[in-house]
C-alpha cells in the first residue's frame, strides 16, 4: 500500500516561526562535505522517494535535502522526516529500509528554506502543476486552464539561490515546451540579476514513471528513462546523474534530441493511456444493453499481442497523471507553438474517463433504482488498487452522487485511513462497516484483499442485499456465490442477477 494520508498529517505540527533554518542546513552540510549536494524540490508522491533513491545510490554518493512548503499542507513531512518517521507508508519494504539506511548514514535532511537551493550540485523538480478544469453537471469537460505560476515560483526560488554551474533536472510532467519558454529564461534571469554568468548552467527534462505500490522505489531506480538537456552540454550533465541513481544494467537510458521531444513523450504515454480507457466506456455500455460479459470478450481478444493491453471497463480514472496530461499537451501546442486547434482526440478522452462515474451512477440506479434511505457500504477509495491514493479518485464522484439520492454511506479501505479531499474518516475494519448490514455494497477500488476468499465470504455471510461490482473485481465463481443469497451487477456487463 502507499498511504500520503499518513496518521502523521493530523498531528498538531506548530509552523516555523521563521523560515530561517540556515544553521541546521550548514551543519548537515559540513557532516556530509565529502559528498555532492542534491537538492529536492517537492516532497510527495515522487519527491519524497526520489529523495530516497538519491540518497541511496549506487553508483553515487549524494547527500540529499529535501525542501517544501512551510504550509499546513506541507511542513508536517519535513517535520516527521526529520524526527525518524517518513511520510509514506508503503507497502514497498524498500521504502522502510532505504529510509532507515538515511538515517544511519545521516545523509538526508528535511527543510522549507530556499538556503539549500546554494549548496546543491544538482536540483530535481518535483512539485506539483495541475489543471483547472471546468466542467458540466455530469462531469462532462467544458473548458481548462493551465496555471503556471506556481510552478514560474518554484523554479525562480532556484535561480534566486543557486549556484552558476548548477544542473537542474525537471521531472515534472509539464506542457510540451516548458523547459524552453518557461524554466531556461526564468533561470538565466534570475542569474543575471544577481551578477552570474549564465553559460554554465544545465537544464535538463527526465520525466518519472513513478508507481506507487510494492515495487516503489524499483518503478524509480529500475525503470527504463527518457531524457533530454536544453543543449549538449545540459543533456550530458543530466545523463551523468541519472547513471548513478538509475540501475543500468536493467534498463535502458534513451536521450532524445530535445526537452520539447521528452516533454512530449510524457504526455503522449498518457494521452495515449487515457484514450484507450476513453474507448471502453461505450462498449461498456453496449455490452450491457446486447446482455454479453465485455470481460470475457476482452480476454478473448488480448490473446493477440497487438491487442494485449486493451482495457477493462471501470468506475473512472483517477491519480495525478492520467486526468490531466493530455490536457497540458493541448494547452502546450496552442500557447507554446501558436496553433489553431486542439488535440482534440486526447481532449475527449479526458471528458469521456471524467464522466465514468456518472455512467456507473446511472447504470447503478437502472439495476437495483432509487437509493434513498439506504444504507451503502463503498469497498475502496483509492483511484488503484492496492494503493492509498486518493488524489482526483473517480470514487469521489461516486460517493457524492450516491449521497446526493439521499444515501447513507459507510466507506472501508485498508490503505486509507483519512480522505483528505472529502475531510472524512475511512474505516479499515470491514466488520464496522457491514454492521448494521447494508443494503447496498459498492466495490469500487479493486484492491487485492477484495478478491480473497474470505472476504467474499464476510460479504456473502450479511443479510440478503444486493452487490454492485464497479471494477470488475468478482470472478464468475465468487459472482455465484453471492447470488445465492444477493442480487449482483457487474458495470459492463448485462444483468447477470
Amino acid at each position: 500500500m502507499t498511504d500520503y494520508n499518513n496518521p502523521l498529517s493530523s498531528k498538531s505540527f506548530s509552523l516555523p516561526e521563521s523560515l530561517d533554518d540556515k544553521n541546521q542546513i550548514d551543519d548537515f552540510v559540513s557532516r556530509n562535505s565529502s559528498r555532492k549536494i542534491v537538492v529536492v524540490q517537492g516532497l510527495g508522491f515522487v519527491g519524497a522517494v526520489m529523495s530516497l533513491v538519491c540518497a541511496n545510490t549506487r553508483n553515487g554518493d549524494y547527500a540529499v535535502i529535501g525542501v517544501d512548503l512551510a504550509t499546513k499542507e506541507s511542513f508536517w513531512k519535513i517535520k516527521s522526516i526529520n524526527e525518524g518517521s517518513f511520510p509514506l507508508v508503503a507497502e514497498d519494504p524498500k521504502i522502510e529500509q532505504f529510509f532507515k539506511n538515511t538515517i544511519e548514514k545521516g545523509n538526508f535532511y528535511a527543510t522549507y528554506d530556499s538556503y539549500a537551493y546554494s549548496l546543491a550540485d544538482v536540483v530535481v523538480v518535483d512539485v506539483n502543476l495541475d489543471v483547472q478544469k471546468f466542467s458540466s453537471e455530469n462531469n462532462a469537460l467544458e473548458d481548462f486552464d493551465v496555471d503556471l505560476g506556481g510552478f514560474k515560483k518554484a523554479i525562480a526560488v532556484i535561480g534566486e539561490n543557486c549556484k552558476k554551474d548548477v544542473t537542474v533536472l525537471v521531472e515534472t510532467t509539464v506542457p510540451p515546451g516548458t523547459c524552453i519558454n518557461v524554466v531556461q529564461p526564468i533561470l538565466i534571469d534570475e542569474l543575471r540579476r544577481r551578477n552570474l554568468s549564465d553559460d554554465m548552467i544545465k537544464i535538463g527534462h527526465s520525466y518519472e514513471r513513478v508507481m506507487p505500490g510494492p515495487d516503489y522505489i524499483d518503478s524509480i531506480r529500475c525503470y527504463p528513462r527518457v531524457y533530454s538537456g536544453v543543449n549538449t552540454a545540459s543533456a550530458d550533465a543530466v545523463e551523468e546523474f541519472l547513471k548513478t541513481i538509475i540501475d543500468t544494467s536493467s534498463c535502458e537510458l534513451t536521450r532524445l534530441e530535445h526537452t520539447n521531444a521528452t516533454e512530449m513523450a510524457k504526455v503522449l504515454e498518457n494521452a495515449y493511456r487515457a484514450t484507450n480507457i476513453a474507448f471502453v466506456v461505450e462498449w461498456s455500455r453496449f455490452a450491457e444493453e446486447a446482455e454479453v460479459d465485455l470481460y470475457e470478450i476482452i480476454n478473448a481478444i488480448r490473446v493477440r499481442k497487438t491487442h494485449s493491453n486493451l482495457m477493462f471497463p471501470n468506475i473512472g480514472v483517477g491519480g495525478y497523471c492520467l486526468t490531466k496530461d493530455p490536457l497540458l499537451a493541448s494547452w502546450a501546442r496552442k500557447t507554446f507553438f501558436g496553433a489553431d486547434s486542439d488535440l482534440e482526440m486526447s481532449i475527449k478522452s479526458v471528458s469521456t474517463n471524467d464522466q465514468m462515474p456518472v455512467y456507473a451512477y446511472e447504470r447503478l440506479k437502472e439495476v437495483f433504482g432509487s437509493l434513498h434511505g439506504t444504507h451503502v457500504a463503498f469497498l475502496g477509495v483509492s483511484y488503484r488498487g492496492d494503493v492509498g491514493d486518493t488524489r482526483f479518485t473517480p470514487v469521489e464522484s461516486l460517493v457524492n452522487l450516491v449521497k446526493s439520492d439521499g444515501a447513507k454511506v459507510k466507506l472501508h479501505d485498508p490503505y486509507v485511513s483519512y480522505w483528505q479531499e472529502l475531510s472524512c474518516e475511512v474505516e479499515s475494519d470491514i466488520n464496522k462497516v457491514l454492521v448494521p448490514e447494508p443494503s447496498l455494497v459498492i466495490i469500487s477500488t479493486a484492491h487485492s484483499v477484495y478478491k480473497k476468499e474470505a472476504f467474499i465470504d464476510k460479504i456473502a455471510s450479511v443479510s440478503a442485499s444486493k452487490v454492485y461490482d464497479a471494477v470488475g473485481l468478482l470472478t464468475n465463481e465468487q459472482i455465484q456465490k453471492l447470488q445465492s443469497k444477493h442480487r449482483v451487477s457487474v458495470l459492463g456487463r448485462g444483468d447477470i442477477s
